[in-house]
């Protein structure tokens, strides 16, 4: 008998603890979500599996597997993928006003692909493996706080050029928890919330393109132009009004039906959701997101190193926001800023996005135990 073959038992077995060791109901969770995703995306479409549905579910599966690849590669991988991965979506973001094609008024893509999308994981796994190499007290206080500052302001600058301000404020809090996250004095988090509240004035007035100030003001008074810049939130208000505590049942919502709720099928899919399940419906798919959420905080909370606890919860922050933002904007809570629902919104970037990020969360489940490099000198 070969080496070899003396091997394969034993890579097999090593395999089948792997993956004994993911989350399962992890999986369980976002699969309902996404099914539910594709059941809204079928009743918009007029009771049809084209064109939304059946992409959406071929969409998932593919990225569910994805995701459970990922889960089988270590922390130390991760670990080494991080500065890379925020190098190489930084160089694209840059690229884009170059090579870059427009659509609807914004430039973010490259080939296909938003590289903001990319950051979102890069940034996290940069900041992570960065604070690893810290010690509390230099999290908490210290010049070198500088450079998580730098990593986060970067891309939000380049991001919110595009323009998209929605990306480029998920990119901004999302780094800010993970500084957070990582041990940032009270002190500073005060200083840092206080600094931000007093530049709101002058950035909506300077810094803020015409037709966002319009959007922030159109939020402010939707009904000064209802079937003009307040023409989006005030069909979505209506919709989720209209559902009431138990919605008008599947396939019966007359604001998506007779296509009066525009976007229907992306950043406004929770009204959809919400016209035809009603009150009880919307409720009982944010406790699912808030199960999911719940869950992989679990799984950062026993990852013996920091570089896998930060990364985790740094992704689930993502993951948070993303669901906080789309509910408070299609009820008129938020500014319309173009963010999807995760899983439940139509489209392949975002979900691809979403799913490396639980399969990273996945990944610190499974090698928790896994002992990292010390990464003293942080940055290198």
């Amino acid at each position: 008998m070969t080496s070899s073959a003396l091997t394969r038992p034993g890579q097999r077995e090593r395999l089948s603890e792997k993956l004994a060791e993911i989350d399962w109901r992890l999986a369980f969770v976002l699969t309902v979500i996404a099914g539910l995703g594709s059941m809204i995306l079928y009743s918009a479409a007029g009771n049809s599996w084209g064109p939304w549905a059946n992409k959406h579910l071929m969409r998932y599966g593919l990225c569910l597997g994805v995701m459970l690849g990922l889960s089988l590669i270590g922390l130390r991988i991760w670990f080494a993928a991080a500065y890379p991965t925020y190098v190489i979506a930084l160089i694209l973001l840059l690229l884009v006003p170059v090579i870059g094609h427009s659509s609807l008024g914004a430039k973010r893509w490259i080939f296909g692909v938003q590289p903001s999308e990319i950051m979102k994981v890069g940034l996290v796994l940069a900041l992570a493996r960065f604070y690893h190499g810290l010690s509390s007290r230099e999290a908490a206080m210290s010049w070198k706080l500088l450079i998580p500052v730098a990593l986060i302001g970067l891309p939000v600058v380049l991001v919110a050029h595009q323009p998209d301000l929605g990306t480029a404020i998920l990119l901004a809090v999302t780094g800010f928890g993970i500084m957070m996250l990582g041990g940032l004095s009270w002190r500073l988090m005060t200083s840092a919330v206080v600094l931000g509240g007093a530049a709101i004035v002058p950035f909506v007035m300077f810094v803020l393109k015409p037709y966002q100030r319009d959007r922030l003001l159109t939020f402010l008074h939707p009904e000064n132009d209802p079937s003009g810049l307040g023409y989006h939130i005030t069909q979505s208000k209506i919709a989720i009004g209209s559902g009431g505590l138990m919605g008008k049942g599947f396939g019966l919502g007359s604001q998506s039906q007779l296509n009066f709720l525009p976007e229907k099928q992306t950043d406004f899919v929770f009204s959809t959701f919400g016209e035809e399940f009603g009150l009880v419906g919307c409720v009982g798919l944010l406790v699912l997101y808030g199960l999911t959420i719940a869950i992989a905080l679990r799984i950062a909370s026993i990852s013996h190193s920091h570089f896998g606890r930060l990364s985790a919860a740094g992704v689930t922050v993502t993951f948070a926001l993303y669901v906080l933002v789309n509910a408070a904007m299609v009820m008129g809570l938020a500014p319309v800023v173009g963010v999807p629902m995760p899983l439940m919104s139509y489209g392949g970037t975002v979900m691809v996005t979403v799913m490396v990020c639980f399969g990273l969360v996945e990944a610190v489940r499974v090698h928790r135990y896994e002992e990292m490099p010390s990464g003293r000198g942080a940055l290198f």
